[in-house]
């Protein structure tokens, strides 16, 4: 298999794996996505290398191997800072704390998600950084921290401009236990 990644070009790869990651053969994404990160490199493209990296590193965590996960995304989001790309640097936190998260570092795990969101909105980002305080809340949950669970979540869900039906409905929810909490 690997003798295919050398005769493909970087884009082929990002391609085979995108396509592997959409049919569930997350493992085999990962090592796609590893070989397009390496080919981007080779190429000089080093923005497109930590994307990719951070491709595998969210195939790695749907496979089931968080350290693997982490191991692949570390130094991809210094990668975007350098190239003021506060987008993808977001969205790489976001993906470093949710390895974190599935390796029990869960202090690590919810102080980078804070950090991701922050970044998300400065980059006004509001759907992803709705995402990653999603993330964040459901954490907060599993710590017993029940009442910032909410507050994180209603704040997520207060930046998008167009939310969903179900966005909406939760928001209205959410709204209930606040004017007890205030």
């Amino acid at each position: 298999m690997s003798g295919s990644y050398k005769a493909s070009s970087p884009q082929q790869l990002e391609n085979d794996g995108k396509q592997l990651y959409e049919k569930g053969e997350y493992l085999d994404a990962a090592l796609t996505f590893s070989a397009a990160e390496k080919a981007y490199k080779t190429a000089g493209m080093p923005l497109l290398a930590a994307e990719m990296a951070n491709n595998s590193s969210v195939a790695y965590l749907k496979a089931g191997d968080a350290k693997a996960a982490l191991d692949a995304v570390m130094g991809t989001e210094q990668i975007f800072a350098d190239q003021g790309d506060l987008r993808r640097q977001g969205m790489a936190m976001g993906n470093r704390a949710s390895a974190l998260e599935s390796l029990g570092e869960l202090d690590s795990a919810a102080e980078i998600y804070q950090q991701s969101a922050e970044i998300l909105q400065r980059c006004g980002e509001n759907e992803l950084r709705a995402h990653v305080l999603k993330s964040l809340s459901a954490l907060q949950l599993k710590r017993g921290q029940q009442i910032d669970a909410i507050f994180t979540m209603k704040e997520g869900l207060d930046g998008i401009k167009k939310p969903s039906l179900k966005q909406r409905l939760l928001k209205y929810l959410l709204k209930l236990p606040m004017k007890y909490l205030k």
